[in-house]
């Protein structure tokens, strides 16, 4: 028998504190806040929290692709660790940027900075990019400079999504996926290499 699905046990926590959220917390009690220091157990909290039924689906949706092809280039501990670590960073981006920006209070609940980071772990660290940058010979600061310009651009994309997206946390999210991709952070030697 094969072990368990790191995305499908993320899936089941995330869909279980929903739940709770309906009977016991409000997303509220569970969202990361600035100061971040004052709540410290929302940097978990705040990425299994959602707000609403639509912003649910939606990431577990995304979380169980992206996440099943991820899962296979790693080991359960660095999967879970990946995705709360990302996950938190880029909701602590989000809230320091409200904060600065003058937000009455600014938080945040959702994993779509951690789905971000996963994404961005999968485009960096593929086959493809790998041939690509080492026949292309990229210096480090043009690869950070093409990272940033990919992270704004797919940000940009999900400024449509409505009044109360993250963009902060998906642009920190994704950057930083991108940048954990390119030093093969995951990989492990037992683990698949993705096939494309």
């Amino acid at each position: 028998m094969g072990r368990l699905s790191p995305t499908l046990n993320i899936v089941v926590v995330t869909v279980a504190v929903y739940a709770l959220q309906a009977v016991w917390f409000s997303p509220a009690e569970l969202a990361l806040v600035w100061p971040v220091g004052e709540r410290p157990w929302t940097l978990v909290t705040s990425v299994f929290a959602h707000s609403t039924l639509p912003h649910l689906v939606s990431n577990l949706l995304a979380l169980a692709v992206i996440g099943l092809l991820l899962e296979r280039q790693t080991s359960p501990a660095r999967f879970y660790a990946f995705f709360l670590t990302t996950g938190a960073l880029s909701g602590i981006a989000e809230v320091a940027v409200a904060a600065a920006l003058g937000a009455a209070f600014p938080a945040v609940v959702g994993a779509s900075g951690a789905i971000f980071a996963m994404l961005g772990y999968l485009l960096s660290s593929n086959r493809l990019a790998d041939r690509t940058f080492r026949g292309v010979a990229i210096p480090a600061r043009a690869q950070l400079a093409l990272f940033l310009v990919v992270a704004a651009v797919v940000t940009v994309f999900t400024l449509g999504q409505g009044r109360n997206v993250a963009i902060v946390a998906h642009f920190s999210g994704l950057l930083v996926g991108l940048l954990a991709g390119r030093s093969h952070l995951l990989r492990t030697s037992r683990a698949e290499p993705t096939p494309y």
